[in-house]
């Protein structure tokens, strides 16, 4: 309970700290920040008549994402909070390695899904959630079980959870506003305008919007490989069995291959909050914008960590 307290009142976890995640995720938010800010300027110069509602669109959206995209992503990924009593090893993994890392412990959810897997959300560590599957609950060792959670854990403490919902989420809002912004104000609130101003403003805004989509795709994709090896490190690092997490890792994305593809389909907009992908072995194999690095290259580096901690 005081290793709570510490964490709770601002003190740093256990976790290995990781300033090129932290610096990547900085300027993420940086470079998507700008885009959505000028984004939204250029939308309120086009479209004079309509910038109270672009205005109202574009900062009520952001702040409903921010707080209630924890709530949003568990009821999308069918997560149920769920107590000690019934799932108490699941519990007492979760609460052993808090006690280790020095962190509160989050809400504890599971989703009744044979896709073995996990994810964590949550705004800050004090609102978060880890949830596994019923699939994943029943594949695993228990010290498998364990580097699962720690890795999932160690997203919750570096906050890249909050940072991965708002970036990838401003790509996608800037969509939104383009077809508001261009019915309010072409249809209805810009009807003073000549024919060749809204012929402009229609070429212009869905070019402007498909750029800023564009950029916001590629920086999240890079942001979220990264993030996983991150994880995978700090875990490793935390438990002191990377061969465990390595073993998990394995298992895990061999199980999902064998997933009927239009489950695989179902849960693939999720893809950048799960432990692994889900991806058959063809779709993984040519993923070169995926949301996390290859299997191989998760593996080289665990067993770089496992090379390093036997010294």
């Amino acid at each position: 309970m005081r290793g709570a307290a510490m964490s709770t009142s601002g003190q740093h976890t256990r976790f290995a700290p990781d300033r090129g995640l932290t610096g990547r995720m900085v300027a993420t938010m940086f470079v998507i920040g700008l885009l959505y800010v000028g984004f939204t300027g250029v939308l309120i110069v086009l479209l004079r008549g309509a910038w109270p509602i672009i205005v109202l669109i574009s900062g009520g959206l952001f702040v409903a994402q921010f707080w209630f995209s924890d709530k949003i992503t568990e009821r999308a990924m069918g997560a149920h909070e769920v107590t000690p009593e019934q799932y108490p090893q699941l519990h007492g993994t979760i609460d052993r390695l808090c006690a280790l890392a020095d962190m509160p412990k989050p809400r504890v959810a599971v989703s009744q899904n044979d896709m073995p897997n996990a994810f964590a959300t949550g705004r800050k560590p004090e609102k978060s959630v880890v949830c596994v599957t019923t699939g994943l609950l029943r594949r695993l060792e228990p010290e498998e079980l364990e580097g699962v959670l720690a890795h999932e854990l160690s997203h919750v403490a570096h906050r890249d959870v909050a940072v991965m919902t708002v970036a990838g989420f401003l790509g996608v809002l800037a969509g939104a506003m383009t077809r508001m912004a261009m019915y309010s104000g072409l249809m209805g609130g810009n009807r003073n305008s000549n024919d060749q101003n809204a012929a402009i403003a229609m070429l212009i805004i869905p070019l402007v919007s498909m750029v800023v989509y564009v950029i916001s795709f590629l920086l999240t994709r890079l942001l979220s490989r990264y993030r996983e090896l991150a994880a995978d490190r700090a875990a490793a690092q935390l438990t002191g069995r990377p061969s465990a997490l390595a073993s998990a890792l394995t298992k895990v994305t061999g199980q999902i291959a064998a997933i009927p593809t239009r489950d695989l389909r179902q849960a693939q907009p999720y893809n950048a909050f799960y432990f692994a992908p889900a991806l058959s072995a063809r779709e993984a194999a040519g993923q070169l914008l995926s949301t996390h690095p290859s299997l191989e290259k998760r593996l080289e580096q665990l067993a770089r960590i496992s090379t390093d901690l036997n010294r």
